[in-house]
């Protein structure tokens, strides 16, 4: 197996982006990339592109041959992958292995999402919970994550304060990010304060509906010189999962599936929790945000709230988490999101994070799930080859 490293990264702006077609989106993405890489259509061998849902939100299937075709890069093989919000890091997983196994050399990752072209997006985002158990007896995801959120209130005494400083947090960073959809900052008595959605999460618990896209370019760590002076080599990769009804789970505060993908991404790599500088985590809603705090193995169980509220997760705390705004102020468009994650650590690796960068971030880590755990994927990337 060979290494791999990120040689090139672009993403679109995220939000409620009225005029800008689905092709549009993953083109001006995969072409940024391409572009930030300084390789040409000739040199790509394959590429993948998450996507949960574009047949529920914009009535387009078989959209590997249209980004392909759209982007102009005919004959180069596009292949879709599908693991609902956990579609991008799929995407980029499969790429990976892709050019590891050295089937190809060139590969673009991408992901993109159109959701605001619906008049209701809830039934299609429904679709990764269980349509019999769940979906059909009326639990959404904000309720489901509700429940947990209540459950993790009732075993470890976390407060609603708590779970609203995660929010705070990510409008505190969106503020410095030029493609987040809402860069500006709240309070946590404005999070308090807002609709309430399920009980406990309101309105500014939960992360929106949006539209993005976002491309990785991926090749051998050997060649990434030839096209760049700032690769980012890929540590690790890895992938679990779980039930996808929260009801059959061993516990429903705990996440196993982003226990065991981190744990094999931290082997692999050969480093442990305390070695990553900088993490963008799946924060769907408050609730999660914390719970990666924990699964990943940051601070033990039931003590995610109390670092939260102490600082320790922001830009300059002991372990920064999201300084891209998350998937609640940066934007979360499902398919999109685990390639954005890539992106945010690709920059903050690079130097390149703007007033947004953690300082002397030299290994990072992307963490992406999907539904309400049943797929999580974990990340490590380092800008140091060894």
């Amino acid at each position: 197996m060979r290494d791999v490293a990120i040689i090139g990264v672009a993403q679109t702006k995220f939000g409620e982006l009225w005029d800008t077609s689905f092709r549009e989106l993953i083109a001006e993405a995969g072409l940024g990339a391409i572009k930030d890489s300084g390789i040409s259509g000739d040199d790509i061998g394959a590429m993948y592109v998450g996507n949960m849902s574009s047949g529920l939100f914009v009535d387009q299937e078989h959209i590997a041959s249209l980004i392909s075709d759209h982007m102009g890069l005919n004959p180069v093989p596009c292949t879709r992958v599908e693991a609902a919000c956990a579609s991008g890091s799929l995407a980029l997983r499969q790429g990976i292995i892709t050019v590891a196994s050295g089937y190809e050399d060139i590969v673009i990752s991408a992901g993109v999402e159109k959701m605001t072209d619906v008049v209701d997006a809830t039934p299609a985002i429904a679709t990764a919970s269980d349509q019999e158990w769940e979906a059909q007896q009326g639990a959404t995801f904000p309720s489901l994550y509700a429940m947990i959120a209540r459950r993790h209130m009732y075993e470890y005494g976390t407060t609603r304060e708590q779970l609203a400083e995660v929010s705070v947090i990510n409008h505190h960073n969106a503020q410095y990010n030029p493609y987040a959809q809402f860069p500006f900052e709240i309070s946590t008595e404005k999070v308090l304060n807002s609709s309430k959605v399920a009980d406990p999460l309101t309105l500014l618990d939960c992360s929106p509906v949006s539209d993005g896209a976002a491309a990785v370019v991926l090749c051998p760590a050997e060649d990434a010189h030839k096209y760049t002076d700032t690769p980012i080599y890929v540590k690790s990769s890895a992938q679990s999962s779980d039930s996808i009804a929260l009801h059959d789970r061993r516990d429903m505060t705990t996440l196993d599936a982003t226990k065991v993908a981190a744990k094999k991404a931290y082997d692999m790599a050969g480093v442990t929790v305390k070695d990553i500088d900088v993490t963008e985590v799946h924060d769907c809603f408050s609730i999660n945000g914390l719970l990666a705090v924990e699964d990943l193995g940051f601070t033990e169980k039931g003590n995610g709230g109390k670092v939260i509220e102490d600082g320790q997760t922001r830009i300059d705390g002991d372990f920064p988490i999201n300084p891209s705004g998350g998937l609640k102020a940066r934007g979360h468009p499902l398919g999109a999101t685990g390639i954005a994650q890539a992106c945010e650590i690709s920059w903050q690796l690079r130097g390149d994070a703007g007033k947004r960068q953690v300082d002397g971030a030299e290994i990072g880590m992307t963490h992406n799930v999907g539904g309400t755990g049943g797929t999580a994927t974990v990340h490590i990337l380092s800008r140091d080859k060894n």
